[in-house]
């Protein structure tokens, strides 16, 4: 897999450098282009110097000659650079002009040397070697052929040459040497030059990419900004923070020592006073990082006194996941309504649907955590029952026996009241978990109210109730309590029947 990706981002790169070539070509051919639209003030510039005395063996016609031939030149090096924007066609053509101006100038006894080797350095600008290698060749014979015509003046003016053809292989063999000198020195330069243009190409391509993830990771933070209420960028390597929901972004220092962030201080007072401290350590920059080694975020819930529920997060966004994080995102979202829809499913769950008292499952949880946190001295269970109902039910129809179990339900909260809660167990089953040191003050108000009660269909409610309290049997269990009471229970509706005379059964 990393091969391919290799080779991938290789092909990637090579196209990027011939696209470069390409673009660079164009380039190349107009500089060029405007160098020969330079090159014909050379005639004027020749013209000041034979007035001045310098060039005594030029004539004012050769300036002439040199413009008006630069002038064509670079006209027509013009119209093909139209025709052929992206070739080396029309920038070959404008160094080959530089070359016959410089063996104009030399046939016409201006001193010509390191211009020669000018041309051939132009070329890598090109960065293509066989470009290069084509105009220095060019170079090299127009030099040999400009030296060549040169050669039998060269040997009137010094003494040194015999006969012209000695002059010419004298001149030219130094020409060549520095001809040789001066390809190496440029090809090497050439190829340096290249490789530093790859390079770069290559580091542009991975400043792309990266600009590029970093845009798309920008556009999924703005997302995300818009969920949450607050969010908070933090960057522990540079200990700074900056709120993603600002229009204008901008970074704030985490000053050394600093626990929490500005964020998180201006949240503070905002916070129900009960939650405080358990907040203020959540959001403990300084632990942060510890706490999210190995995890991808850790969250909080907590309520706001003016919107209510909300959700605190830290999502680790980089860094290796068994380390510490080197940039986390910091949320906060309004949960309140979902809070709010939560609490009543778990209420639904928890209550009875005919009485709204509270149901065996919220009875079975709360025994549970009575046993786990242990039994208070003033803990009581309460036992009741609902007398007669099969034969409410029997004579006057389920209706009827509803009427009675609310009506019982009703009484057993209403004497309860803020002593404890109140449960439906069963069909006609209650328990209540008080805290009270009299129990029988409670059973007289249960039983006070019932005698009370009226319903519509039905005349009147009659509940048997026993109890238990840990005062009473301080080494019971809660199960034991939970017995005890309903045996209890028991016995008082023996005692009703017996009194009423009603066959239980």
């Amino acid at each position: 897999m990393k091969e391919k990706i290799l080779e991938t981002m290789v092909a990637d790169g090579a196209e990027d450098f011939e696209q470069f070539l390409h673009n660079n070509r164009n380039k190349v051919d107009i500089a060029l282009n405007r160098i020969l639209w330079y090159v014909i003030l050379v005639g004027p510039a020749i013209a000041l110097g034979i007035l001045a005395g310098v060039f005594k063996r030029t004539s004012y016609s050769a300036c002439v000659v040199i413009s008006v031939s630069m002038l064509i030149w670079a006209l027509v090096d013009k119209m093909i650079l139209k025709r052929m924007p992206h070739s080396f066609v029309p920038g070959i053509l404008a160094l080959g002009g530089m070359e016959l101006l410089i063996c104009f100038m030399n046939c016409s006894h201006i001193s010509i040397r390191l211009s020669w080797f000018l041309v051939p350095l132009l070329s890598l600008l090109f960065c293509d070697a066989k470009a290069y290698i084509g105009v220095s060749i060019l170079n090299y014979i127009v030099m040999g052929i400009s030296t060549w015509l040169e050669a039998t003046h060269y040997a009137e003016i010094r003494t040194d040459f015999a006969t012209p053809l000695g002059g010419f292989i004298n001149i030219f063999a130094g020409c060549t040497i520095e001809a040789l000198v001066m390809f190496a020195a440029g090809y090497a330069l050439g190829k340096a030059t290249n490789g530093y243009y790859r390079i770069m190409i290559g580091k542009y391509k991975e400043a792309q990419i990266q600009h590029e993830q970093v845009r798309e990771q920008l556009q999924i933070l703005e997302s995300m900004s818009e969920i949450y209420d607050f969010v908070n960028l933090i960057d522990f390597t540079e200990s700074t923070e900056m709120s993603l929901r600002e229009k204008k972004l901008r970074k704030l220092v985490i000053k050394k020592g600093q626990d929490h962030t500005h964020m998180t201080q201006g949240l503070r007072g905002q916070i129900v006073p009960d939650m405080v401290d358990d907040f203020w350590a959540f959001t403990d920059i300084t632990t942060v990082p510890k706490r999210l080694v190995n995890r991808r975020s850790i969250a909080g819930e907590f309520i706001n006194i003016h919107t209510g529920w909300f959700r605190a997060q830290y999502i680790r966004v980089k860094g290796e996941m068994n380390r510490r994080p080197d940039v986390v995102i910091y949320t906060i979202q309004n949960i309140d309504s979902d809070k709010r829809k939560e609490e009543h499913l778990i209420r639904i769950s928890m209550t009875d649907e005919l009485t709204r008292l509270f149901n065996r499952r919220c009875y079975e949880e709360d025994i549970a955590e009575i046993e786990k946190k242990g039994l208070g001295e003033n803990l009581a269970l309460i036992s009741a029952d609902v007398n007669g109902l099969k034969t409410v039910n029997d004579k006057m129809g389920h209706a009827a026996g509803d009427e009675l179990i609310i009506g019982a339900a009703t009484c057993l909260l209403s004497a309860i009241g803020a002593y404890g809660n109140a449960y439906r167990t069963g069909g006609d089953e209650f328990m209540a978990i008080v805290h009270t040191s009299d129990c029988e003050a409670i059973v007289r108000d249960i039983q006070n109210r019932t005698a009370a009660w009226h319903g519509a269909m039905v005349k009147g409610v009659s509940i048997s109730v026993g109890y238990a309290s840990h005062a009473d049997y301080p080494d019971a269990t809660i199960a034991e309590l939970e017995t005890i009471s309903d045996q209890r229970m028991y016995e008082d509706k023996d005692r009703y029947y017996q009194r009423s005379g009603k066959n239980r059964r």
